[in-house]
């Protein structure tokens, strides 16, 4: 475990190091803020103490920032060779990914807790589902986590960031909508598979403030799914070269 702190601290602080840690929250922060408080479906507009409207514009603002995250934790330390330097210390491949994927979840975490202004304003000024709201940062993170490892995955698989960075938007716009809208229009037992893979399905269901089995289990297979194929996928290409 201290070996993949070692390397959690060491890539969190390159995200801040390179101003991308930086440029990311603010950006996150922006959209969110200004979706949430001043253009649409504002909060003023719903005239009730919810936060509906915030979790609905992260859900969208983070499928874009995660890949972002993501797309240079493995493919440039490979196009930089520094990769090479890195598994030729005592770490196993699983270490190095753990580590690389606890400090991009860090930095969400870190996103998500500079919003929490959000919930304190709308929490002075009127009656909260206080469960609610903590359900739906669940889910932001659950969310989260899921698309991290299948960042890190199209990482794992290309040395070319922006390639990384859409194969990973190709992939997760099937569970963000795909899956969602499909499985909306199908019946029977196809219908029932779509629907159940759809990631907003499992997520709207945590923000209302309803947490089951089943849409934990959904989010914890996607993450061992994925990083298990990252590891695979970098152990093979560490072997190839």
């Amino acid at each position: 475990m201290k070996k993949i702190w070692i390397i959690t601290k060491r890539e969190l602080r390159s995200f801040f190091d390179s101003l991308m840690g930086y440029v990311l929250i603010v950006l996150f922060l922006g959209f969110c803020g200004f979706f949430t408080w001043v253009f649409g479906n504002d909060i003023f507009l719903v005239n009730q103490a919810s936060l509906q409207s915030f979790f609905s514009i992260a859900f969208w603002t983070l499928f874009f920032f995660i890949p972002a995250v993501t797309m240079g934790l493995l493919a440039d330390e490979r196009k930089s060779g520094t990769i090479e330097l890195l598994v030729t210390k005592p770490v196993s491949d699983w270490q190095i990914i753990a580590g690389k994927f606890l400090a991009a979840f860090l930095l969400i975490c870190i996103s998500l807790a500079f919003t929490l202004p959000y919930y304190i304003s709308v929490a002075s000024i009127g009656k909260i589902d206080h469960g609610a709201v903590w359900m739906g940062y669940l889910g932001l993170l659950f969310m989260s986590a899921s698309y991290i490892s299948i960042g890190l995955f199209t990482s794992s698989i290309t040395n070319n960031q922006i390639v990384a960075f859409l194969i990973a938007l190709f992939i997760g716009i099937f569970f963000h909508l795909i899956f969602g809208l499909v499985g909306g229009s199908s019946s029977g037992w196809v219908g029932g598979i779509l629907r159940y893979l759809s990631l907003s399905t499992h997520y709207e269901s945590m923000a209302r403030g309803v947490i089951d089995s089943k849409d934990v289990f959904y989010f914890l297979s996607i993450i061992f799914t994925a990083l298990i194929g990252t590891e695979l996928a970098f152990s093979k290409r560490n072997i190839s070269n």
